[in-house]
């Protein structure tokens, strides 16, 4: 990989127009981390069978609701339990 440094007249012509409106703060990143844990922690219930789908769909409703994830969109809101490994 190579890497360019750029004049600071043509980065600041790079960055022209770009915002922070989207940017993380260090509170939403940890959010999302919060939020992806709480889900790992309930698949892996899920998987081992010490919860039914049912209970894992109201414990990420749960977590969207506690962690006010930012990428909250992409998350999927239920698991397929066709691609549960048998």
């Amino acid at each position: 990989m190579t890497q360019t440094t750029l004049p600071d007249t043509q980065l600041a012509a790079a960055l022209d127009g770009v915002t922070t409106e989207y940017f993380f703060t260090p509170e939403q990143f940890q959010q999302d981390v919060d939020f992806y844990r709480a889900q790992q922690i309930s698949k892996a219930m899920l998987d081992a069978g010490l919860i039914s789908l049912s209970q894992f769909d109201k414990l990420s409703n749960m977590n969207r609701e506690t962690f006010s994830p930012f990428l909250a969109d992409i998350f999927p809101n239920t698991v397929d339990n066709s691609l549960k490994q048998r």
